[in-house]
């Protein structure tokens, strides 16, 4: 039995973790690394963990998919099962996801110390499962490491004792910078062949731009017409490509010469697509903080972002949902290239250090 408990539901998750992991080691934290099995990813194999180098898991609990009310519960029961024979001091949690709160609220309730890890972060748009996932994680948390500095702000703002709050910067930049090295071999874009900076990169899962007729027509429409300008690489998520082919939208795209439709990309292809494209367009939260740091143009359709720094620093654009934003801001983009930006404080790699840190101090 180990003091803490790391959890992880989502292959996202994992990318986190890991450099906590490897600092937690460095200093002698001794920690056992649970997955939930919220998400079964056929990645999520021994390959996925070789490739990348990410400590397998040590306890598998198996949940599954479901409804968020059901994965939820579900994650809860066999978490509460978990905690009955190891008794951990300390849970460590990541990012959004229903993992996060489903343990956060079994480790609270057993009077257990949590650790939020990528606490703060706030889209204010409560239509979001994520929105109240982050906001009732962070109550329930006795240590934030929050990645950038509006992320205190906010949990000032909403009350929380400003001691309890750590600002350790981007720990899934430590992933990325840690992976460069491989992921400049990758032989994605021989294998399509596609040269750096020629194709446009897609990719979208939001409920907002894939579920329902009207949002999967008018994303549809944005991606032929994007496909006008330069070819486009889409690699589909699951959910979206079921919607695709349900409204018949599919053989659209699949009948386009510019539009070269994929099945999902393992991490360090879908990166090293990321990192040599002329432009990303996305309603992903993570691929605004990868692109920020490769300094490639990003283009959000969403009206929202939790990770505003990437906006106001980064390469980042909040575009709408709006078939004429999005291809204007897309057009500015193509003609007048990378505008200016930054990398936000912390995101230096050295993340996993910090949070590894600020535990010790407090077991």
């Amino acid at each position: 039995m180990a003091p803490v408990a790391v959890i992880a539901g989502a292959r996202p998750n994992f990318m986190k973790v890991d450099p906590l992991l490897r600092a937690m080691e460095r200093v002698g934290i001794a920690c056992e690394l649970i997955h939930t099995g919220q998400h079964y990813d056929r990645n999520m194999s021994d390959i996925f963990f070789e490739q990348l180098g990410i400590r397998t898991p040590d306890v598998s609990l198996g949940v599954g998919s479901g409804s968020h009310a059901r994965q939820t519960a579900n994650i809860m029961i066999a978490f509460e099962e978990y905690c009955d024979t190891h008794e951990p001091q300390w849970i460590v949690v990541a990012g959004d996801v229903n993992s996060t709160i489903a343990c956060s609220l079994v480790a609270a309730k057993r009077g257990i110390r949590v650790a939020h890890l990528e606490a703060g972060l706030r889209s204010n748009d409560w239509s979001m499962p994520e929105e109240v996932n982050r906001v009732l994680t962070d109550r329930l948390s006795d240590i934030l490491l929050t990645p950038s500095r509006d992320g205190d702000e906010n949990l000032i703002k909403e009350g929380i004792d400003p001691k309890r709050i750590f600002f350790v910067g981007n720990i899934m930049i430590d992933t990325l910078l840690r992976l460069l090295p491989t992921i400049e071999k990758s032989a994605i874009l021989q294998s399509l062949k596609i040269a750096a900076g020629s194709y446009i990169l897609g990719t979208f899962h939001r409920p907002s731009n894939v579920d329902g007729f009207e949002a999967l027509s008018n994303l549809v429409s944005i991606i032929l017409s994007a496909a006008e300008r330069a070819p486009i690489v889409l690699p589909v998520h699951p959910r979206t490509r079921k919607n695709l082919s349900e409204c018949g939208l599919l053989e659209k795209l699949d009948q386009n010469g510019n539009v070269s439709l994929l099945e999902p990309l393992g991490y360090i292809d879908f990166v090293a697509l990321t990192k040599n494209a002329r432009v990303v367009m996305t309603d992903s939260g993570g691929i605004q903080e990868e692109t920020t740091v490769l300094a490639v143009p990003c283009l959000t359709l969403r009206e929202n972002t939790e990770r505003p720094v990437t906006v106001s620093q980064g390469t980042n654009r909040l575009v709408g949902l709006t078939h004429s934003g999005v291809i204007d801001a897309l057009d500015e983009v193509l003609e007048n290239g990378l505008g200016t930006h930054s990398i936000p404080e912390l995101w230096d790699g050295k993340t996993g250090e910090r949070c590894a840190a600020i535990l010790k101090g407090h077991l």
